[in-house]
């Protein structure tokens, strides 16, 4: 079993999930008292949020990239980024290291191309959702048509993210208005929508939606387990 290397923090109520599921996952793979080999460098998110607000990336992309390096040293085996906007960064975190990225757009095209659909909604915040480091990634590596909520819409998505649901805060209301813009997406003809936070399934679960949802955070998870538990020639793209 590989060891896994998380950069966490952004924010900590994600990385608590990602933390479990991968200790579930290894508990259901070998039984007993098994648990997974993680390092975890975890942030100061408030560091990076400014960062972000600032639009001042290739600091984040170098704090980030240092965090990596350090996880490589200490022995991890492949690298997480537990959120899915600073993936934006990912190319650079990626050659700054010799071990493996897996990059948390690559786990959500692989289910739903093994669920056979082609067009699919995102939600996320504005950056993810608007900019073309993660849909890109999805139509070109996976033929998917990515469609995105209209602007208020994307708005409101963004302010609950930071506003509420990285705080700790998930409300019914929210719930309601996100299960509402889903709704929307599914009018535009999304056969399935990404939850492309990793706080959004600690608000929105698939028992709420009849519509196929993506749980990027479970889905990176079971990436990582995936690599952890592979022959050592197999290759991750």
């Amino acid at each position: 079993m590989k060891t896994i290397g998380l950069l966490g923090g952004m924010s900590w109520e994600s990385t608590v999930l990602y933390y479990q599921l991968l200790n579930e996952g290894v508990r259901d793979r070998l039984g007993g008292l098994h648990s997974a080999k993680i390092l975890l460098h975890s942030v100061d998110f408030s560091e990076i949020e400014q960062f972000q607000v600032n639009g001042q990336w290739d600091a984040a992309a170098t704090e980030l990239a240092q965090a990596a390096y350090g996880l490589q040293q200490a022995g991890a085996d492949m690298i997480l980024i537990c959120t899915n906007l600073m993936h934006k960064v990912a190319p650079v975190i990626a050659e700054n290291i010799k071990v493996p990225l897996l990059h948390i757009a690559d786990a959500a095209g692989r289910a739903i191309q093994y669920q056979g659909l082609t067009k699919v909604g995102l939600l996320g915040t504005a950056y993810t959702m608007e900019e073309d480091f993660y849909r890109q990634r999805l139509k070109d590596n996976y033929a998917l048509d990515v469609i995105i909520p209209e602007a208020d819409d994307r708005e409101y998505i963004h302010r609950v993210i930071f506003d509420e649901l990285c705080r700790g805060q998930f409300t019914a209301a929210a719930r309601d208005n996100y299960l509402k813009i889903i709704a929307k997406l599914r009018q535009q003809g999304a056969q399935g929508v990404i939850l492309g936070c990793t706080e959004i399934p600690l608000l929105v679960r698939q028992e709420d939606s009849d519509l196929p949802l993506f749980n990027t955070t479970a889905l990176h998870a079971q990436y990582a387990l995936d690599y952890a538990f592979a022959a050592d020639d197999v290759a991750v793209a």
